[in-house]
Order: C-alpha cells, then structure tokens, then sequence
C-alpha cells in the first residue's frame, strides 16, 4: 500500500485538471494569458488553504517549460533560502527559465524578505509566493511592489464535487448517500485538501454511508479560524457591520462563528463597547453601560455561561438606534486641535491663581454660568483666533433627539446673549 498521501496522489497533472480558479484559468483569465504569451512574472497566490495553490504554482512553471524549485519557511531558516537562490547560479546555461515557489512566504519577516529584492531585479529566478495572509500586512512594500498578487478563491461546492468525482473515477465509488456527499462537501469548508483527506479516511468503509456514519467516521471538523491571520479582523469587521446595519441575526451569526473558532471573548467585548460608542452613541446612552456589563458577566462567568451576555449584548446594539454623530463630532474636534495646538484658551478662562497673571488678564471677564439667570453665560470657550465650529450634529432618531432639543436650545440663547453683548 502507498504511504503518499491521497492530497498528492491526486494532485492534478495538467491546468485543465484543477478545480475552481476559473477567473484565472479560463481563456480570459490572467494566468492563461501569462501562458499563451510565455511569460513568466513573478506572482504571488493569495488564498486559504486547500484553493490550489501550490499545485498552481507547479502547474505553472510546467505549461513555460521553467525549472521548478519549492521552498519552505517552516523547515528551512532564511540561510537556507540564500544558498539555493545562490545555488540557481551553478546551474548549467540553461535556457530554462528558474521558478523558486516559496510556500506560506509572509513566515519569513518583512527584513528577511529583502533576500529576494536583488535576484528579482537581476532576474535569477522568476519568484512565486503563496500566502494565506493579506499580503498588504504580510509582506513588506519593495517586495509587494516586485510581484503581481493574484487572488485565489475558496473551493466551491461545485470544485469540491468535481475533486471527489475525479477520485472516484481514479480509485473506487464511495457509495456516499446524496445527503451524505453533501454533508461531506460541507464539511469541508471549501478546502480542496481537507477533502482528500477525509476522503482517505473512508476508502476502506464497507457499504453505504448515509450522514449519520459519515458524522460518526469523521467527526466534525474545527472552525477554521486563525487568531492571526485574515480571519481575525474579517470576522469582527463582520459582525461590526452587522450590528451597524441593525441585523440581529447576522450579528448573532458571527458571533457564534467567532466563539466557535475561538476567538478572545475580550477581543470580542473590546469591539462590542467601540460598536457602542462609534455606531449608537448618544443615540442610546444605555448601549455602553449594557456592553460594558456582558463584557463584566462574562469575565466572571466564562464560557459557555457569560457567552449568552455576549449574545444578548449583541442583539441590543443590532437593534439600538443609530447614531455616529459622537464620533464623527470627535473626529473633526481632533482635526481641529491637531491644527490648532499653539493657540492658548482665552485669557478669560484660564485661571489666575498668582497676582503676576491677574496683572496679565488672566481670568478677567469670566462669567460664572451658575450665577446668571438661565444658568448660561454664551461666552466664547474657544482660542481667541479659532471662528467657532459645530462638531457635534446629533440625529433625530432615539435618545438624540432629545439631545437636539437641548442642543438647539443653548445654540439659540448663545445666539441672543451675543446679539445683546
């Protein structure tokens, strides 16, 4: 019995044979024209795992004819890669172009990097990246600059059938119930090599399989979800917007997916109280006090138990109003200093506790707003050479209109006294 794994037994052997990637490999497609044109760039393959993409890579330099050498981040060191880039030079004269395929490129650091930087601008090899992670955070910008990025998608159901239809031509019928197979397709969460894999765990099943024995074989597979790559940020981004977009539902659904995953519960909590402060805002001052509270449940409870304060925070801000007038009013209030740091307060307002700075002003004129009648004086807080702005514009929808009202008021009486002064 072969001890090569099912993933590259099966691997395809000529472009027409791999699944999915279509947007690349059809007549139009970006790779195909690199092809028919016989020139070999230097890519990088941006994509999860199990789209493809060393098998593309591989594909690749065999439809140009170049000589393919691979390397790896996780069992070589930096050193390594500098002797066999060094090492193409020993090569006998050959009018094969070189194709070095680095997998998982962005486990090298961004000065580590720079070791490709001169055999790309002297055209030793012709460099091939693949890369799981936003390659606009993993790689540094010289050698971004150098590659053109090409976006691999996860496999679809349809890819994903395609692959077990070719294993089943190749090798033998699994015997999979309908239910079964699409149990199986699900299972595999779009990754062309977990598939295989679970594959070769049933080869040796006797009989039909309906879902209750595939979940029994099987078992269910982790969440993919890798803290530190993509998956981090794209989920909490999503769940961001559902809660913006006043969905509960979505909301709820990328927070179970996080939890799933097994994402930081404070990670989570952090965002919902920005959610709060950046999205609801005044508009329903009891959001923060409520998120601050789940986040405080769930220190003390953990999961699962303090997972439900999570969820019942969730849903409030999904259905809170909406309001971003609080942070676009901050966001312009910070502009404005940021422009504005060597002007003093008004002399009016700064204090004077020594004799030296009442003989300067300092303090003179100041208007204690408790001791006049509406309890507003309407002075002017601002540096004297600042005309005044109006950061904060409050919308007319939950706890906010009641803050326009009072807004509104103070802007008219401010108008009224300065009229009289």
């Amino acid at each position: 019995m072969s001890n090569v794994p099912l993933a590259e037994e099966l691997r395809p052997k000529k472009l027409e044979e791999i699944a999915g990637q279509s947007h690349l490999l059809n007549n139009d497609g970006f790779l195909s024209h690199l092809i028919r044109e016989k020139k070999p760039l230097s890519l990088l393959l941006w994509g999860p795992p199990g789209c493809g993409k060393t098998t593309l890579a591989r594909l690749y330099a065999q439809a140009l004819d170049a000589h393919f050498l691979s390397f790896s981040p996780l069992l070589h060191g930096i050193g390594d890669l500098k002797k066999v880039i060094e090492d193409t030079r020993k090569y006998p004269l050959l009018s094969r172009q070189i194709i070095l395929f680095v997998d998982e490129i962005h486990r090298f650091n961004k000065a580590q990097q720079d070791v490709f930087l001169p055999f790309l601008e002297n055209g030793t090899v012709v460099l091939i990246g693949a890369t799981t992670e936003n390659p606009s955070f993993a790689l540094n910008k010289a050698l971004l600059s150098r590659l053109r990025v090409l976006q691999l998608k996860s496999l679809s159901d349809q890819d994903l059938e395609q692959i077990l239809i070719r294993y089943e031509s190749i090798k033998k019928p699994l015997h999979l119930s309908d239910e079964a197979k699409n149990m199986l397709l699900q299972l595999s969460q779009g990754d062309g090599r977990h598939l295989l894999n679970m594959i070769e765990n049933l080869q040796s099943i006797q009989g039909p399989i309906d879902p209750a024995r595939l979940q029994q074989i099987l078992q269910k597979r982790s969440a993919i979800y890798d803290k530190g790559d993509d998956g981090h940020y794209q989920l909490i981004s999503a769940l961001h917007k559902a809660v913006r977009g006043s969905d509960p539902d979505a909301s709820l659904y990328w927070l179970a997916r996080m939890l799933e995953g097994g994402e930081s519960a404070e990670f989570i909590a952090r965002r919902m109280v920005r959610m709060a402060v950046e999205d609801i805002g005044l508009a329903d001052p009891e959001a923060l006090q409520l998120t601050l509270n789940a986040w405080r449940a769930f220190d003390q409870l953990g999961s699962p138990e303090g997972e439900l304060a999570l969820a019942q925070a969730v849903i409030y801000l999904a259905l809170a109003p909406k309001s971003n007038a609080a942070y676009t009013a901050f966001s312009a209030a910070k502009d404005l200093a940021s422009n504005t740091t060597n002007l003093p307060p008004p002399h009016c307002i700064i204090n004077a506790p020594t004799k030296l700075m009442k003989e300067f002003g300092y303090g003179k004129g100041y208007q204690y707003d408790h001791d006049l009648p509406q309890g507003f004086s309407g002075q002017n807080y601002f540096p004297d050479n600042v005309e005044r702005p109006s950061f904060y514009q409050p919308v007319e929808r939950g706890f906010e209109r009641e803050m326009k009202k009072r807004l509104d008021y103070f802007t008219k009486l401010r108008g009224d006294l300065n009229g009289k002064a």
